[in-house]
């Protein structure tokens, strides 16, 4: 019976684990989501340099002490000592240091407003956080889609974003950066797609009953492959102007993707600062 257990728990913990595999910060797919798995890679080595000396001399310690061992000498009167002090103070002040120059220039070199360099023109997103949904507008390009983005790879992409509800929080693990959206405020990340491919992204920050419907899709594909889908979604989709966003704006969970064939150009902005009656 217990073994019969412990195979049920290695299974259930295996089936949690596994569909994690490859869509996460440890499987990037852009510059910012590879320099920040560096930076995760560069910290735990530098917080190993403590953590594996500390175990290992734990282990020896409780070894080289432990009753029966007649050669270890014990000191009772013993309470101070001048090298062991410096190297108990030294190498974590040491570490701290290193932490924080990682941390310092990092924060500085993926500042999400911070424009990428590339030879190909970004494209403007505008991201609009709702219950329970993403709505995705393209400015530009005059259409919008909800829980679904394309965009082209090697692009470099802006996003504008806002919430029309409570404070959410905008994440794809795979191309890096989550962050927030406020209502009455809109701020601003730069990403760019290295390859094809579906990346999954999500709302980071609680938000209510259908908080965890709010997931939506990356697909980042070839530049032809963009453009037909902007001539598919121009033609096929309705209008999204106020009264179709008055009904999109409605609480809803588990939402469908669905597109807009064209949209109210001022319809982003007066989401940013509604107009008061």
């Amino acid at each position: 019976m217990r073994s019969f257990s412990l195979v049920s728990s290695a299974l259930a913990a295996t089936c949690l684990v596994a569909p994690c595999r490859g869509q996460g910060v440890l499987d990037p797919q852009g510059p910012i989501a590879a320099a920040e798995r560096l930076i995760l890679l560069n910290a735990t080595a530098i917080m190993l340099v403590v953590v594996l000396p500390v175990i290992v001399l734990t282990l020896a310690f409780a070894w080289w002490y432990r009753a029966s061992n007649t050669r270890a000498a014990y000191q009772p009167d013993w309470s101070y000592s001048g090298h062991i002090e410096l190297v108990t103070w030294a190498i974590p002040a040491m570490v701290v240091i290193l932490l924080a120059a990682v941390g310092w220039i990092g924060s500085h070199q993926l500042d999400p407003a911070r424009k990428l360099q590339s030879d190909a023109r970004s494209i403007r997103i505008e991201v609009v956080s709702l219950d329970w949904k993403w709505l995705f507008i393209y400015p530009d390009q005059g259409v919008a889609a909800v829980n679904e983005l394309v965009i082209p790879t090697g692009v470099p992409v802006e996003f504008v974003l806002t919430s029309a509800t409570v404070m959410n929080s905008f994440f794809v693990p795979q191309l890096g950066s989550q962050i927030y959206t406020m209502p009455g405020m809109a701020t601003r990340l730069n990403l760019l797609a290295g390859r094809p491919g579906d990346y999954p992204g999500l709302s980071a920050n609680f938000s209510g009953d259908g908080f965890s419907d709010m997931r939506f899709l990356v697909h980042a594909v070839p530049a032809a492959d963009y453009d037909s889908w902007l001539a598919r979604t121009r033609e096929a989709g309705p209008a999204l102007n106020a009264d179709a966003y008055s009904q999109l704006a409605r609480p809803e969970g588990n939402a469908q993707a669905r597109t807009y064939g064209s949209v109210d150009p001022n319809l982003f902005e007066r989401i940013v600062t509604p107009t008061e009656h």
